[in-house]
């Protein structure tokens, strides 16, 4: 997968922006608050229509203006395809492939992915379950179709369900519904368990080795997946699943209810890590951590290649800033093979990677 080009309108610091892209390394440097992450960020959002950064995609729109503009011409799968994302306050996004409506993020599985490491992602260890599954679920929903529909699905019905639990003391009538709720995220729920199974048993495959040699030898990592209790075979077909999890909300519905919150479901899974066998939230260094959280993206971008013997855009932000020399050589020793975007404050930092292309920005 090439990014070949990209137009920006609007977005973030960028008032108008168009550029051309090497299909090997592009190094992209300047000084802080200029611009880099942002177009990092723009390059991501088209594979997954969701920002890293922003919780809600009025956030991305310039300061003053109404509406902003991603486009970025690329090559997929031998074909070549114009991803678009038009972003208006107020207003549902617009996404579009080859000038055809998308109606769902879905829908943009397998025609970019990409795998994105930045400075945040030392929270991927360090902070709680939510950054994990995030991390979980930008992965899967580029790879499965299916699991990103359930996924917004799940999304939906959580925010009704929670809405009924909140306000059923004031309005009983709306417990008249809450069943109803509760089985179709059951059902949703199900689906999402049994990919996020699958995929953390795949990367207990790549990523302990990428670890292992990123650390010299002197650290194993271990990955486990936490869900509901009640479900016994997690990478069980989903309607296998549906029954397990039924019976957990069940002993859980007065809990609910006197708690006023969802209780129950996919939406508390984690992606538990330790080095050495003791929890790596707990005892990790900062470098360990950095080592650890890097280690699950180059995993990440293994298993897109194996799906879809395509290499991942591989977008890095400030990576090496607090990596030693020996682990700053396995990284750019590690990420040949497909397209790179790598930003830093200094274009020599970077010397000896393959040619490509080099980009000063500033003041966006």
């Amino acid at each position: 997968m090439i990014v070949r080009s990209v137009a920006l309108e609007h977005f973030r610091n960028y008032t108008a922006l168009e550029a051309a892209f090497s299909p090997g390394v592009n190094v992209i440097y300047g000084e802080n608050a200029q611009g880099k992450t942002n177009l990092l960020e723009a390059v991501a959002y088209l594979s997954t229509a969701s920002s890293h950064r922003a919780r809600y995609d009025r956030e991305l729109i310039q300061m003053g203006e109404e509406a902003a503009l991603v486009r970025a011409g690329l090559l997929s799968r031998d074909r070549d395809f114009t991803l678009e994302a038009r972003l208006r306050r107020g207003q549902r996004r617009q996404l579009s492939s080859n000038g055809v409506r998308l109606k769902s993020a879905g829908e943009l599985s397998g025609i970019l992915n990409t795998v994105l490491f930045c400075p945040e992602d030392l929270s991927l260890i360090r902070a709680g379950a939510a950054e994990r599954r995030r991390f979980l679920d930008g992965c899967i929903s580029q790879l499965r179709p299916r699991y990103a529909a359930a996924l917004a699905e799940y999304r939906r019905l959580y925010e009704h369900k929670t809405r009924i639990l909140r306000d059923w003391t004031e309005k009983p009538s709306l417990l008249e519904t809450l069943d109803e709720f509760s089985l179709a995220m059951a059902r949703a729920g199900a689906v999402l368990i049994h990919y996020r199974a699958h995929f953390i048993r795949r990367l207990r495959d790549v990523v302990p080795p990428i670890h292992a040699d990123f650390s010299g030898g002197r650290e194993a990592l271990g990955l486990w997946y936490a869900t509901v209790s009640t479900v016994t075979d997690p990478e069980a077909p989903a309607r296998d699943i549906l029954p397990q999890l039924l019976e957990h909300q069940r002993t859980h519905r007065q809990a609910e209810l006197d708690a006023r919150q969802c209780l129950t479901g996919p939406h508390k899974d984690d992606l538990l890590v330790d080095l050495d066998g003791m929890e790596a939230k707990t005892y990790a260094s900062q470098g360990q951590t950095r080592t650890a959280a890097l280690s699950l993206k180059l995993g990440c971008r293994e298993i897109f290649f194996q799906d879809t013997g395509e290499w991942p855009v591989l977008l890095l932000d400030d990576v090496l800033s607090e990596l030693d020399h020996r682990r700053q050589a396995f990284v750019l020793n590690r990420i040949g093979g497909g397209q790179v975007f790598i930003t830093c404050c200094e274009e020599d930092r970077l010397s000896g990677l393959e040619e490509g292309a080099v980009f000063h920005i500033q003041g966006g």
